[in-house]
């Protein structure tokens, strides 16, 4: 296994983030978690995020005037190998005038089997997290960075993510949801882009950031929080994601409750 295999197997397992030179102060790190820190971000221009080829993607996706219209967009999308190797597309569910979105980094085997995002065990999972504030599929969208199956359910590349963020921030935009809720690392680094992209999910997670997306009329809140399949894996770290559920759920106020 070669160097940049091994590091990509770490950051498969959660291990994103080096240790620091000098000891830390846990406790007061935990005391600064619980007050989350609006922070104003701004994407870089598309054309810089795209590589040579992926910006008609860029074309295509804006002149969608509805989500059925990207739905179709996507599914005659050509830009795109993983829609070679995958079985459906997953495009979202959940509801279309929902205020909070959940974007996630890839579908897995089960979603590729069903054509629905957030299938299976991490599924479930993140079912009984949204319902615990009052939330539920009915009343969410769901969706992910990439909505085709990568082979072996490997990590989408940085040159798949690129052709198909601009139909996610198309999504986003016909959407208008209140806030987005991002999920892992795939996530969070490719809506945050490169001003943190060298921090690791645990320093981001439980911090309100605004992106800008072009067309739409105001910046979109977003909260960033771990990946139910990574819950599973390591599940200490389900108290850090209950915090940040909560902090979701003071931003909704009382309006989020599930009918």
């Amino acid at each position: 296994m070669d160097e940049l295999a091994a590091l990509r197997l770490q950051i498969i397992w959660g291990a994103d983030e080096i240790l620091l030179p000098e000891p830390q102060n846990r406790r007061a790190a935990k005391a600064a978690a619980a007050e989350p820190v609006a922070v104003k971000l701004k994407p870089p221009p598309l054309a810089s995020v795209l590589p040579a080829g992926p910006a008609e993607a860029v074309k295509i996706a804006d002149g969608c005037a509805s989500l059925e219209d990207l739905a179709a967009a996507l599914r005659d999308f050509s830009g795109c190998a993983l829609r070679d190797t995958a079985t459906h597309l997953v495009f979202a569910d959940g509801a279309a005038d929902a205020r909070v979105m959940v974007i996630g980094d890839a579908p897995g085997a089960e979603e590729d089997r069903t054509g629905k995002p957030f299938a299976g065990p991490a599924g479930q999972l993140l079912d009984k997290m949204l319902a615990s504030i009052g939330l539920n599929r009915g009343n969410v969208r769901l969706a992910n960075i990439v909505p085709w199956r990568p082979p072996g359910d490997r990590p989408p590349t940085e040159a798949e993510i690129a052709v198909c963020l601009p139909f996610l921030f198309r999504h986003i935009v016909l959407l208008k949801p209140d806030c987005l809720l991002l999920l892992g690392t795939v996530a969070t680094k490719s809506m945050l882009h490169m001003q943190h992209g060298h921090a690791g999910i645990g320093q981001l997670r439980g911090k309100w950031y605004s992106i800008e997306i072009a067309g739409a009329v105001a910046p979109f809140a977003c909260l960033v929080t771990y990946h139910p399949a990574y819950l599973l894996r390591m599940p200490a770290a389900k108290r850090d994601s209950w915090h940040d559920l909560l902090a979701l759920r003071d931003r909704l106020g009382d309006e989020n409750s599930a009918p």
